[in-house]
């Protein structure tokens, strides 16, 4: 008996022990000093919805003849700068903009669709990819534009989609062309080459927080740099994960990994290094596919691009192609809110001057080669970025992400078990880099995330069951920001 409460004593003590918080060693984040992009744009989208309604109580045939003539009006203006480089502050992308607006609502409410709404933004974001090679995008104007235009667009077309039903659904768009002399295999319908940058979002929640936590927030979190070997035209994604780090992964594996979406960029064939050496981009694969297997590179949560003895995401390919000449995210991500830098200080990152994977959407240096985006899963991407931005909301308004102090011990068990796993080579529960802390306050985003998200769908069916439509992403947000009021 004495020896059991002696045990129990140990194992109290060793509790005790494992319950006193360790002094934080964080660095000063590197700040930005910029203004996040805000749409304040509210009475526009209620319009919208407005406007929708309004257009599904038109007689079908009437409707179509007014789709159709704006739809030609959209292309007019379009066709007649098609051959003129136009300038950010030229008006001519925002006159474009506010007709696209003005024509989205009329279209979702179509009973027979075309896919004019798809093959016009494809047209728009190619027109404005080529003139960005002339514009300065380290100037807001050129910023803006830019995010108003690729991402702005690309969210009106998707309230479309989600409003057609499945044989009017594209799930696959093909936006540019853009050579390559490079090995190439087929994803899901798109020839990809090696070189090429998958841009993709993850299913998992802080997903959502990287691909909504920028300055100019947007659809992808997560970047991977596909090598092709020449012998056996056998694929294989170089990428960077916060369980493992740097890995190589099959084609097979990359695409069981749960996507949203992806979309494909490219280095434009005329880039003076690629018209120097054209196979440029698979020696850029080959190099970090090798590197990979040449010295193990674990996850870098500060996110410093400057330091390539760990790495994050998009870390790896801006590292490859780096190593030959091509600096890409010509324009630096920013994170400014005081709320995201709090939470993603959290995190343990550390420089909120980076790269972030959306950002890399906007480089002039990349074509944007074609995106793909599943029907069942695309309103669940809205619901994430929803559910993210309302707690970002609450994160600027000076929330803070907490943990159980009694769980402290446990998750320091856990760590010390996972340092154990990484040092033979093997993943632990708590990833290399991340501390126990650091685990506990993810468990607490974590949960946070889900149960604002399980009070928004409720709120989400109710809105389909009266209204019998999709909510639009507005719509998701109020009700996301409802949630948490609850």
């Amino acid at each position: 008996m004495k020896k059991f409460i002696t045990f129990l004593l140990i194992i109290a003590g060793i509790y005790l022990l494992l319950l006193i918080p360790m002094p934080e060693n964080k660095s000063e984040p590197q700040k930005a000093s910029e203004i996040p992009f805000i749409w304040d744009q509210d009475a526009l989208w209620e319009n919208l919805e407005k406007a929708f309604l309004r257009a599904k109580a038109i007689p079908s045939e009437e409707l179509d003849s007014i789709v159709q003539e704006l739809a030609f009006e959209n292309d007019s203006i379009l066709n007649a700068n098609k051959n003129k480089t136009i300038k950010p502050e030229d008006g001519i992308y925002a006159l474009i903009e506010r007709r696209f607006f003005q024509i989205a609502p009329l279209i979702a409410a179509q009973e027979n669709k075309s896919d004019w709404h798809v093959r016009f933004y494809n047209r728009v974001r190619k027109k404005i990819k080529l003139d960005s090679r002339f514009w300065d995008m380290n100037s807001s104007s050129a910023r803006n534009t830019s995010y108003r235009i690729l991402y702005g667009m690309r969210a009106t077309v998707e309230e479309i989609l989600l409003q057609s039903s499945d044989d009017q659904f594209v799930s696959t768009t093909f936006v540019s062309d853009e050579p390559s002399a490079t090995p190439s295999v087929d994803i899901l319908g798109i020839e990809v080459h090696s070189g090429d940058l998958l841009v993709s979002r993850g299913g998992a929640e802080v997903s959502a927080f990287i691909s909504r936590g920028n300055d100019f927030p947007g659809n992808f979190s997560h970047v991977a740099i596909i090598h092709i070997n020449e012998e056996t035209d056998e694929p294989y994604l170089v990428e960077a994960h916060i369980e493992k780090g740097v890995a190589i992964a099959t084609l097979d594996e990359y695409l069981n990994d749960k996507k949203l979406r992806f979309m494909v960029m490219r280095p434009r064939v005329d880039l003076e290094q690629l018209m120097a050496n054209p196979m440029l981009p698979h020696e850029a694969s080959l190099f970090i596919f090798n590197e990979s297997q040449t010295r193990h590179i674990p996850y870098d949560f500060k996110m410093d691009y400057y330091d390539s003895s760990a790495m994050f995401c998009s870390e790896v390919g801006s590292y490859a192609y780096k190593q030959f000449g091509i600096n890409l995210w010509e324009s630096e991500s920013t994170i400014s809110s005081n709320g995201i830098i709090e939470w993603l200080n959290n995190f343990g990152v550390e420089n909120f001057v980076t790269q972030m994977p959306s950002d890399l959407e906007y480089d002039p240096m990349l074509s944007v080669v074609a995106e793909w985006r599943d029907k069942e899963i695309l309103f669940q991407d809205h619901v994430d970025n929803a559910v993210m931005d309302a707690l970002i909301s609450r994160a600027n308004e000076g929330e803070k992400l907490d943990y159980n102090l009694w769980m402290l011990p446990v998750a320091r068990v856990i760590k010390a078990y996972s340092l154990l796993l990484n040092s033979i080579g093997k993943e632990g529960i708590i990833p290399e880099g991340m501390g126990a802390v650091t685990a506990l306050k993810n468990t607490d985003f974590v949960d946070r995330f889900k149960e604002c998200k399980s009070i928004t769908e409720l709120k989400i069916n109710a809105f389909k069951e009266e209204n019998e439509y999709l909510p639009p992403y507005w719509q998701l947000v109020r009700m996301a920001e409802e949630s948490l009021t609850n």
